[in-house]
């Protein structure tokens, strides 16, 4: 059962996504926020596997919140989903350098707000093509990932897994990558997870920072 907390200063927005979740067998809110400090505190209570987190907020906004929710080592299962009214280059790169997994827009459809919180769940990053771009030109001169810690060195993987994360870096989806290399999502999965461990990355989000960062895969 993925455990969610909604955190947005609006009643009805909240209302209606513990609505949506709550409908789903495997999933169900555990808590909700009206600001970021009631965020972070609700997190080290329930320690959610999600927080559905607003960046604009009161008392603390989203951004802050995430980075401290994500900064946290008993929390370290724990993923964040920004919800965004606009996505621009700047609140992307620092929510990913906060630590967030992936961006929202609120006005996301109800299958792509469940498909979203189960591919972050997954261990997957949800990253548009504008996000990924901040991502790299924040991140490339960096030794240290989104939440400043150092990542591990890409040499520890396999030649499969070097690849697999190649492909992961230029955007490819697993489905994607599946087709390509005429192999099964899961297979991918598994090589990303295991490349993820190696080099101590939290999410699909910093195993790319890595890439970029140690010549993998160079900017197009």
């Amino acid at each position: 059962m993925i455990q969610i907390l909604l955190a947005d200063d609006q009643t009805l927005l909240r209302s209606t996504f513990r609505m949506l979740i709550d409908s789903c067998d495997d999933m169900r809110v555990v808590a909700e926020a009206a600001n970021g400090e009631e965020a972070v505190d609700l997190a080290r209570q329930h320690r959610p596997d999600l927080v559905l987190m607003d960046v604009r907020m009161p008392v603390l906004d989203g951004l802050a919140a995430t980075r401290r929710i994500c900064s946290t080592p008993e929390l370290a299962g724990t993923r964040v989903l920004i919800l965004t009214t606009f996505e621009t280059d700047e609140y992307v790169a620092r929510a990913l350098e906060a630590g967030a997994s992936g961006f929202l827009g609120k006005d996301v459809t109800s299958e792509g707000l469940l498909a979203g919180v189960r591919t972050v769940v997954g261990g997957d990053a949800l990253l548009s093509p504008s996000a990924t771009r901040a991502l790299i030109d924040r991140f490339l001169s960096s030794p240290a990932g989104p939440g400043g810690q150092p990542l591990g060195s890409l040499a520890t993987l396999t030649d499969r897994e070097r690849e697999i994360t190649a492909l992961a870096a230029h955007g490819l989806s697993n489905q994607e990558i599946a087709e390509r290399l005429v192999v099964s999502p899961l297979t991918v999965r598994t090589h990303i997870q295991r490349a993820m461990m190696k080099v101590r990355a939290r999410d699909r989000a910093q195993l790319v920072v890595a890439a970029y960062q140690q010549g993998l895969v160079r900017v197009r």
